[in-house]
């Protein structure tokens, strides 16, 4: 009896050991890094923007597409959202019939110019919320592709997470607003559309800067990286527009799921910090000044 206890936990043993040495042999996590131009119009809540990413394929499969989430596409009559917000026995109450009513000027949209990989220009298709990239050349495993995307996009009336003119008043609201590449694991592609629910998508860094009108200041959960040049309370000074009287933001966040931001001409900015510890930067507008004005009195 002894001898088959032994047996048996020496058997279980080496399974776990077996396992663990599988498990960590076999599993993989895609990366991408982004570096992306954008070209603001506050007036029409319009942008330009381009894209420079770098893909690392980490799978044991060759890829011959890739696939981007083009959010802002939802944000229009007919689309997939509209339609299930407006059809299905229980709605978001947030959504209903508002996607439906939204003009020409309030439509939410990417609209991409161009896309290269590695250089040479490559067909692409664009399918409600989905972009389908048909790769020049297949990017094996364990290996690096770069894409270069050119696009035009107009920020919707926000409905939700995402948008401009949101009910407290902040001029645009910035959250899964530019093409954004679909993750890729054990189980595939994962191109599902955008229907209001959450979002799945590759970790890695992000270079941003944004070119915008200089009365605007922004908010963002990553590292400013030139606080001398935007002032607006990162730093003295009213920072240094160039000749159109636009300021440029830089910024960097590394190891991050996506990259989110706010904007508006009325922000306060107030800056925490106790020892030892990060600043804390807080944004928010005059109406809400006298609950932000006790930050002073708080104890980090």
């Amino acid at each position: 009896i002894l001898l088959m206890k032994f047996s048996f936990l020496t058997l279980c043993s080496a399974l776990i050991v077996s396992f663990s040495a599988t498990a960590q042999n076999t599993y993989w996590q895609q990366a991408i890094d982004y570096k992306m131009h954008i070209d603001m119009d506050a007036e029409k809540h319009q942008f330009k923007g381009k894209q420079t990413i770098e893909y690392t394929n980490n799978s044991p499969d060759q890829l011959d597409k890739v696939y981007f989430h083009l959010y802002f596409n939802a944000f229009q009559p007919g689309s997939l959202m509209d339609v299930r917000s407006r059809t299905i026995e229980d709605p978001d109450g947030r959504v209903m019939d508002r996607i439906a009513k939204l003009t020409e000027k309030e439509i939410g949209y990417h609209r991409m110019e161009s896309i290269q990989q590695d250089g040479t220009p490559v067909k692409f298709e664009v399918q409600g919320t989905l972009l389908t990239v048909y790769l020049a050349n297949p990017i094996a495993p364990n290996s690096k592709s770069t894409f270069s995307l050119e696009f035009n996009s107009q920020v919707p009336l926000q409905v939700r997470r995402s948008g401009r003119d949101n009910k407290e008043g902040i001029d645009f609201s910035m959250s899964q607003w530019y093409p954004k590449m679909a993750e890729y694991d054990e189980e595939g592609w994962h191109t599902d559309p955008d229907v209001g629910r959450e979002f799945y998508g590759v970790w890695g860094d992000f270079d941003v800067t944004i070119v915008r009108d200089k009365a605007y200041t922004i908010g963002a959960g990553v590292v400013l990286q030139n606080p001398e040049e935007v002032g607006h309370g990162y730093a003295e000074g009213n920072g240094k527009p160039d000749a159109d009287g636009r300021l440029t933001w830089h910024f960097v966040a590394e190891n991050v799921h996506d990259f989110a931001w706010g904007a508006d001409d009325n922000y306060i900015h107030r800056i925490a910090k106790a020892d030892g510890s990060p600043e804390l930067h807080f944004f928010y507008t005059e109406e809400y000044a006298e609950v932000w004005d006790n930050l002073d009195s708080l104890t980090f």
